[in-house]
């Protein structure tokens, strides 16, 4: 029996990144997903190739309506709502906070925290009489430390470690756990825009995230994907109100990769770089 038998999980933002990975792996292993995103032209694209297992529906997170409607659909093609990731994103504000407009950041708090909200509010009403399920929001290590990521996005996603700790607090009387994955750089359009000014420059971006790795490497979507993925699945029966953070060892205070790039007779011991015998 594949971990996702018989399991109905609405991913949002799964059209691309590391919702689409989500997305693919969830259905490589038995279950069936609603691709919920605004990318029309790539869900709908995603949902053919992923054949019966996979329905696109046009999603904007910010629109409870929407929300719901997805969540509705999810149950009506392939049964009791099992799984809600709570993916989709922006970067949003960037910039010196003294020179953020209230638009912009009435805009990045729609997307990435009113969209959580949303989502595990639905989830959670569509699971409760079941008492059965499991929701996963993308956090960030920018909710977990200051200084990784713009100011409104950072605001957001400590919003997001907060609120899975109280709303799974609330929600594991009814049987439903309520997780977090905070990942660190990942290579994706969103990142690739920002570090390169071209979303499709994926190479680029790769050889940058890595050389600021701990472990000398890029996180890619498939990686994140397999921790949200574990915390969707019956494997984590145990696990509620959790932030698994995915940074490579970023947010731990881990060396940087340079670190690691000496010579093959130096190793590290008790914190310093001593000779080998």
């Amino acid at each position: 029996m594949a971990r996702f038998d018989n399991h109905s999980v609405v991913v949002t933002g799964a059209a691309s990144g590391i919702g689409e990975a989500t997305a693919r792996g969830i259905v490589a292993e038995g279950g069936n997903v609603v691709i919920a995103d605004l990318q029309e032209e790539r869900g709908r694209a995603l949902a053919a190739e992923l054949g019966v297992a996979a329905i696109f529906h046009k999603t904007n997170v910010c629109e409870e309506a929407d929300i719901e409607a997805a969540v509705a659909l999810a149950q009506k093609q392939f049964g009791q709502l099992t799984g809600m990731v709570n993916n989709a994103g922006i970067v949003g504000a960037i910039g010196s906070i003294m020179e953020t407009s209230a638009e912009a950041y009435d805009h990045t708090m729609a997307i990435l925290a009113r969209g959580v909200f949303l989502g595990i509010k639905h989830a959670a009403r569509a699971m409760a009489p079941h008492r059965r399920g499991s929701i996963v929001s993308l956090a960030s290590t920018a909710g977990i430390v200051g200084g990784l990521g713009p100011h409104v996005y950072t605001m957001a996603k400590h919003g997001v470690v907060g609120l899975t700790k109280s709303a799974g607090s609330e929600l594991a009387a009814y049987g439903i756990r309520v997780n977090a994955v905070a990942p660190g750089n990942t290579v994706t359009d969103m990142t690739s825009a920002v570090v390169t000014d071209d979303p499709h420059d994926h190479a680029t971006t790769t050889k940058r995230i890595a050389e600021t790795s701990p472990l000398g490497i890029a996180g890619m979507p498939e990686d994140i994907a397999n921790g949200i993925m574990f915390l969707l699945s019956d494997e984590a029966r145990y696990t509620t109100g959790h932030t698994l953070v995915m940074d490579a060892g970023q947010t731990s205070g881990g060396p940087p990769a340079a670190f690691f790039s000496v010579d093959a007779e130096v190793v590290l011991h008790a914190g310093q770089r001593t000779k080998t015998p």
